[in-house]
């Protein structure tokens, strides 16, 4: 059954009580109501959280959704409060923390899609059609499509795949209304994400968001956005439809995991390997460039 390899322990703060273990985030709630999410090193594939860190990985993802989050501030609201410290967490906690509004968080995986591949490039060479969208024909893996669409996904627990529903289905679980707001911020933030990776040399080829309402009733983004473990950006200098693209995401990873050098049977029940070092150097390294490449600001 996939999940955890090795579960961690939750560390235990005066003030806060501990909610949540998520593939990679810890989440808290203070005295005040506020969320305090803090993002670990951890990272997953094929549905198991593996038992290897990714040393920097939680404080890339943590500065790049707080970059992201200022150049969206126009286009949606977002729910962070501030990043400092609580008293009495670990100094480890410093630089991937963030206090965040509670909200009261939408059943929907928001998914944009402005190129083919993924999990819509197995429905489109079945069907001709991702999540229910009819898409011309002769579209093979990576090809630009004719506009963004919109592709929504149900929420999975930890170990459980994310599953593609169609637009009428998230309008019956969430309303008509909400259902066009989620459609349209969704597609307007990776319209703008798209243009800005656009201009520093890289591709956005899908990205995943998840909204909540507020106390006013607004729509408010929220959890990480835009970050390369909630997206697929690809070298613009290197893309060529028809097969897969080299990759600022987990592929690395994953590719490590199902070949001959791992061992590892992913269609058996085993758990996967730890990762070796120099798989988790290049991994740690392609974090590091996508943040930089983004933001232009080198890491430190």
């Amino acid at each position: 059954m996939p999940g955890f390899v090795d579960k961690p322990e939750p560390v235990q703060v005066p003030g806060l009580v501990h909610l949540h273990t998520g593939k990679v985030r810890e989440l808290y709630r203070n005295e005040a109501g506020d969320l305090v999410m803090v993002a670990s090193d951890r990272t997953s594939a094929y549905d198991w959280v593996l038992p290897t860190d990714i040393p920097d990985k939680g404080r890339v993802l943590t500065r790049l959704s707080l970059w992201w989050f200022e150049q969206l501030a126009d286009l949606v609201p977002n729910h962070v409060v501030s990043t400092e410290v609580p008293e009495g967490a670990p100094a480890d906690w410093a630089g991937r923390t963030m206090v965040c509004k509670s909200l009261e968080m939408l059943p929907v995986e928001c998914v944009a899609r402005g190129y083919l591949t993924g999990s819509g490039l197995l429905e489109y060479n079945e069907h001709r059609t991702v999540c229910g969208l009819a898409l011309p024909e002769g579209l093979v893996d990576g090809s630009e499509l004719p506009a963004p669409i919109f592709t929504p996904a149900t929420k999975a627990a930890v170990g459980d795949h994310d599953e593609n529903v169609s637009y009428e289905e998230v309008a019956r679980q969430v309303g008509a209304e909400t259902a066009a707001q989620l459609r349209q911020t969704t597609l307007a933030v990776y319209g703008r994400a798209r243009d800005v990776a656009r201009e520093r040399g890289l591709i956005l080829a899908d990205t995943k968001f998840e909204f909540g309402h507020d106390g006013q009733g607004d729509l408010v983004i929220a959890d990480e956005v835009l970050t390369p473990d909630s997206s697929r950006y690809w070298p613009a200098d290197r893309w060529e439809p028809g097969h897969a693209q080299p990759s600022f995401d987990k592929q690395f990873i994953r590719d490590w995991l199902t070949s001959d050098a791992s061992g590892w049977d992913r269609s058996g029940s085993t758990p996967p390997p730890q990762l070796p070092p120099e798989v988790v150097e290049q991994s740690r390294a392609r974090y590091v460039e996508a943040y930089e490449r983004l933001t232009g600001t080198p890491w430190s």
